[in-house]
């Protein structure tokens, strides 16, 4: 298989970039998974669930 290695190319910006979500939108999204935990018993329910406890762990404690 050949790699054509000049198909990425580019700069990058030098200036910081938003995050796609804000802190309070992250939290949010956070308590949506966990209330669909609790209203869908089906594995997808719990999938929201571990979903929602992983995501909570990466996020900064509230003070």
């Amino acid at each position: 298989m050949e790699v054509d290695f000049d198909a990425v190319a580019g700069d990058y910006p030098s200036a910081p970039r938003l995050p796609l979500l804000t802190l309070a939108e992250a939290r949010e999204a956070v308590r949506h998974l966990f209330l669909l935990e609790q209203l869908d018993l089906s594995p997808r329910g719990a999938a929201a669930g571990q979903l929602a406890s992983e995501l909570a762990r990466r996020l900064p404690a509230s003070p």
